[in-house]
């Protein structure tokens, strides 16, 4: 009997340690695995951002190209209908294709500060047009001389309180309180965020699609234009944006004239004296994976959530003034998750090409 007990305790001992083998050995595979996984996604996270820093300095490279000067005798590139295209308006966000190779599984999208309003350059009037527009058709007057004194107190040069506006008071009451700027300039386009109603204003508008700080002029170039920009303008609704990057999908706006062929009348009135045809020295260029765009190219049934994807990724982003071919750029910010304005195709046809131009209707 003796020996039976010992046998059993034995067997009990065995099949315990078989047991605990067990355990320490799938512990350990686990660790094995988990440890091989972080290296894979170590390895292909530096190879991402490897890839991305690549890109960034690739374009770079090619706004700096463009500030040579071009070579006498050098031929002029033409379009198939026989129009010269002004290089530096290829900054307007679009798919860039690069001098220097690049990687098929990066986009680089490059957007010249052209194309937005610039905060730091709104007049006073243009400001008021501007949030009325926001507000909608039925807008409270009252309201608009609020934010307008709101704006005004947040730039002055002192402390003292327009009538409607907000000064230290009003923001020291706030959680978490702040200060005032009290200067002429925006540091940064979400420093609206923190002036009295604006916040709520421009709730909806991906800001650094639509506004700029940086910069002297205060136009906005239609060839460069973003569509969230497009969009606060006076005069200009949808299907007139979608229009105008149906237009300079194929040709260049040179003057004012050839915007004239596709807006009406009433609402070229609204909308010229916001336009112009500089371009910037401060470009924000995103750089994201290509995927969606070889998607977009599988059929059209695939286009629209393509496009959707697009508007939905974010993209490392870094925003750079080129002064010269000289020197390299300045950065002034980097956000590795930054949204991507809208960068999806015209959802319109060509307006000229179909005969749907104003001068047409006319």
């Amino acid at each position: 009997m003796r020996s039976l007990r010992q046998r059993g305790a034995v067997l009990i001992m065995v099949l315990w340690t078989a047991v605990v083998l067990t355990v320490l050995v799938t512990v350990l595979a686990t660790n094995i695995r988990l440890s091989a996984t972080t290296a894979m996604h170590h390895k292909t996270g530096s190879q991402d951002l490897a890839a991305i820093m690549g890109a960034l300095s690739r374009a770079e490279m090619e706004l700096i190209m463009e500030r040579m000067p071009v070579p006498v005798g050098q031929e002029m590139t033409l379009t198939e209908t026989g129009e010269f295209r002004i290089p530096m308006y290829r900054f307007n966000g679009q798919s860039l294709q690069l001098n220097y190779t690049s990687d098929d599984n990066i986009t680089i999208r490059v957007f010249d500060h052209a194309g937005k309003i610039n905060l730091n350059r709104i007049p006073r009037e243009r400001l008021q047009l501007l949030i009325e527009k926001q507000l909608g058709p039925s807008f409270d007057p009252r309201r608009v001389q609020e934010l307008l004194a709101a704006w005004s107190d947040w730039t002055d040069l002192n402390s003292l309180l327009t009538p409607g506006g907000a000064e230290d008071d009003y923001y020291q009451s706030l959680d978490p309180p702040y200060t005032p700027r009290n200067t002429p300039d925006l540091d940064s386009v979400d420093e609206i965020r923190l002036i009295r109603g604006f916040d709520e204003l421009f709730a909806d508008v991906n800001l650094d699609a639509a506004f700029t700080v940086y910069g002297s002029a205060a136009a906005v170039n239609p060839n460069l234009a973003t569509r969230e920009a497009l969009l606060l303008l006076p005069g200009v609704d949808e299907e007139l944006v979608e229009q105008i990057f149906a237009y300079r999908e194929q040709r260049d706006f040179r003057t004012i004239r050839e915007i004239g062929e596709i807006v009406p009348l009433e609402k070229m009135v609204e909308l010229s004296p916001w336009l112009g045809f500089n371009t910037s020295r401060y470009y924000s260029v995103y750089v994201h994976p290509a995927m969606e765009e070889q998607d977009s190219q599988a059929g059209t049934d695939n286009q629209e959530s393509a496009e959707q994807r697009v508007q939905d990724n974010r993209a490392y982003m870094q925003l750079m003034e080129v002064v010269s071919a000289e020197s390299r750029a300045r950065v002034f910010k980097v956000n590795p998750y930054a949204v991507l304005p809208d960068v999806a195709p015209a959802r319109a046809e060509d307006p000229l090409a179909t005969g749907t131009s104003s001068i047409a209707n006319n």
